[in-house]
């Protein structure tokens, strides 16, 4: 027997059983998503590694150490995307979008890669769910992201959600923060890692989102972007927050919180959660005025955020067996010409939109309602030679007991009918 090729570590499949808890969850964020007028956009896994290394920035942990790129046969390089709002923003400045209409909100679900540690929640494949806003300034939209991503956790039943809320100020007044962060920086080297050390004078805001311990410890005295905010910021920093007040959303301010892209300007947050006894981040995301321009396209404001699909699944409070499907019907046949006359029949139950499922494989009636109950089917459809000859179909509810039989004769029609009014007389 040949050795048995498994999982790539790091990667994981979704199983029945699983499968259907994702689905409940993408159609709850569709259908809030769709209500606040966002349109679903769909993007290639591939991308040109210049895109996130021009967006995301290049002193990132994503760009430096956790990108899946390699050369085609071209020579060119290109990168499994690691995550999706390059490649939103590219397609927006390449299809020309803003000339339909410079505001444009969309949504997008699908699978991201990054080459970090598996571990528990974190996979190499991962899935986002995005959604993004282009063409808007206004501080009242980032509070509306922030009331959208809490509404969907409230209704996945995410337990002890916390908004942590932060800005990064603009090209106006970052210069003079990051100056002051230099210099708390020049005398930590000996307590910051290597990567820190080396961030420190290309980009001191990449030491701010370390997670190496010491680091983080070492830094507990940094300064606060907070204090170096302009006017502008400060107002729209401000706005946030009491337009979250205004929808009853509490949050906690957080200055240490930068994120790890370097495209965040002004607003940025993270939706956090305590259900699985750590803290963890489930969501996250900000403002991003600069990128659109920054990629060749023009100067508009944007915002959006990204969920971890993997970590919400683990944290909401839904219970998985109870969006596992069903079988409406189970046909159970016995004999060579019930099989047949069966099988028809089966599949109009199928077209009607009854949830049938059938085993067509000469099993035992035993056997067959060992399967139908193992299944959780509502009815059993039961068919032998005797009840050809008779014309008739017995229909058992798999609830109460009870059992009836029916003309063969339009037996689709009938049995769909039972179904849909839940009693045994249609």
């Amino acid at each position: 027997m040949r050795e048995m090729i498994q999982l790539i570590r790091g990667f994981k499949d979704i199983l029945p059983g699983e499968a259907e808890l994702w689905q409940h969850i993408e159609k709850t964020a569709v259908a809030l998503f769709e209500a606040y007028g966002f349109s679903e956009i769909r993007l290639p896994l591939l991308e040109k590694s210049e895109l996130f290394a021009r967006s995301i920035g290049e002193d990132t942990d994503i760009v430096e150490k956790e990108m899946y790129t390699f050369p085609d046969r071209k020579g060119d390089l290109v990168t499994l995307r690691p995550e999706a709002t390059a490649s939103i923003v590219r397609s927006y400045i390449q299809h020309k979008l803003y000339a339909q209409d410079p505001v444009q909100k969309f949504y997008t679900i699908g699978p991201m890669f990054r080459r970090e540690r598996p571990q528990k929640g974190r996979y190499r494949q991962f899935y986002q769910i995005n959604a993004e806003v282009l063409g808007v300034d206004s501080a009242l939209i980032d509070a509306q992201l922030i009331f959208m991503l809490v509404t969907l956790f409230s209704r996945l039943a995410v337990k002890d959600v916390e908004v942590h809320l932060n800005s990064l100020g603009c090209p106006s007044c970052r210069p003079e923060f990051k100056a002051a962060l230099s210099g708390f920086l020049s005398g930590l080297k000996e307590k910051l890692c290597a990567d820190c050390v080396r961030r420190s004078g290309r980009n001191p805001l990449r030491v701010l989102d370390c997670k190496v311990p010491s680091c983080r410890d070492a830094m507990a005295g940094a300064p606060s972007l907070l204090d170096f905010l302009c006017t502008d910021c400060s107002t729209h920093f401000q706005t946030v927050q009491d337009a979250l007040g205004g929808l009853h959303v509490p949050f906690t301010i957080n200055s240490r919180l930068v994120r790890g892209l370097d495209y965040y300007t002004r607003t940025t947050f993270e939706i956090q959660t305590r259900s699985q006894g750590a803290q963890n981040a489930i969501a996250g995301g900000g403002r991003y005025d600069g990128l659109i321009r920054l990629l060749g396209g023009p100067d508009t404001p944007a915002i959006g955020f990204a969920i971890g699909f993997d970590r919400l699944v683990e944290t909401a409070g839904l219970n998985r067996s109870d969006f596992i499907k069903k079988p409406d019907v189970f046909v159970a046949a016995l004999g060579e010409k019930s099989t047949r006359s069966a099988f028809d029949w089966s599949c109009a139950l199928g077209l009607a939109g009854i949830t049938v499922e059938m085993d067509p494989g000469g099993k035992s009636l035993k056997s067959l309602m060992k399967r139908a109950d193992r299944l959780g089917a509502a009815y059993v459809a039961i068919i032998g030679e005797n009840e050809l000859d008779k014309g008739e179909v017995l229909l058992r509810n798999m609830a109460t007991k009870e059992q009836n039989a029916l003309p063969l004769a339009g037996i689709a029609e009938r049995i769909a009918a039972i179904v849909r009014a839940g009693t045994m007389r249609p």
